[in-house]
């Protein structure tokens, strides 16, 4: 149980870098007093779950923005103001994460 939260912890700080938090896991788990590799069910439970703790931080943040989105879809781009950077920015991002 000690290992599954401190794996817990180095997920959290390490997820942003720039480099794989799963890669980060693993090598760590070697170092732990089990010496094993945590798995891919483990490594895949402790990705979604730092998937929900950003969905959960940033939930304002995303309902702002789909918001807007709708708001502008609706209304055919007659925004002003935040809601048009919003709606902006929401595109953007959308945009931003198509797989090319």
């Amino acid at each position: 149980m000690l290992e599954a939260i401190f794996l817990g912890i180095i997920q959290g700080l390490t997820e942003f870098l720039p480099v794989s938090s799963s890669a980060h896991i693993r090598i760590l788990g070697e170092f732990l007093p089990s010496a094993q590799d945590p798995g891919a069910t483990f490594t895949a439970i402790m990705q979604i779950g730092t998937e929900i703790a950003v969905l959960i931080y940033f939930r304002a943040d995303i309902a702002r923005l789909i918001s807007a989105s709708l708001k502008w879809l609706i209304s055919r781009g007659g925004l002003v103001g935040s809601e048009r950077s919003d709606a902006r920015l929401s595109t953007l991002i959308l945009l931003g994460s198509l797989p090319i």
